[in-house]
């Protein structure tokens, strides 16, 4: 059975009760840094809504998530190129492997 739990934050000084079943101590720093970034945007000099900042806030977490979503499936590509080429390396490594080894018996014989 899952461990619910429920946690009070504040983000933009809005409080939320959020029920989860992640560490709490993770939660809260999650709604930190999300309550740091949009006080950041309000902080940014002209006058902007807690809602606003929270779209601006919400569209550069986004952006970061996609990039690193975009990369992330990059390397996923490129490693399985790399597996594919090392299987292909040891196949043929062990094909050379096997007519050494019938070029020693010929010479044996």
């Amino acid at each position: 059975m899952i461990d619910m739990k429920k946690i009070k934050i504040r983000i933009a000084g809005v409080p939320y009760n959020i029920v989860t079943d992640n560490d709490t101590d993770y939660v809260v720093s999650l709604a930190n840094e999300i309550d740091s970034k949009i006080s950041s945007v309000m902080d940014s000099g002209s006058y902007i809504s807690p809602t606003q900042a929270t779209v601006i806030a919400l569209l550069e977490y986004a952006d970061s998530v996609k990039k690193l979503t975009d990369e992330s499936n990059d390397m996923k590509i490129r490693l399985k190129e790399y597996l594919a080429d090392a299987a292909q390396a040891k196949s043929e490594r062990d094909m050379l492997r096997r007519e050494i080894n019938k070029m020693k018996k010929g010479e044996s014989v």
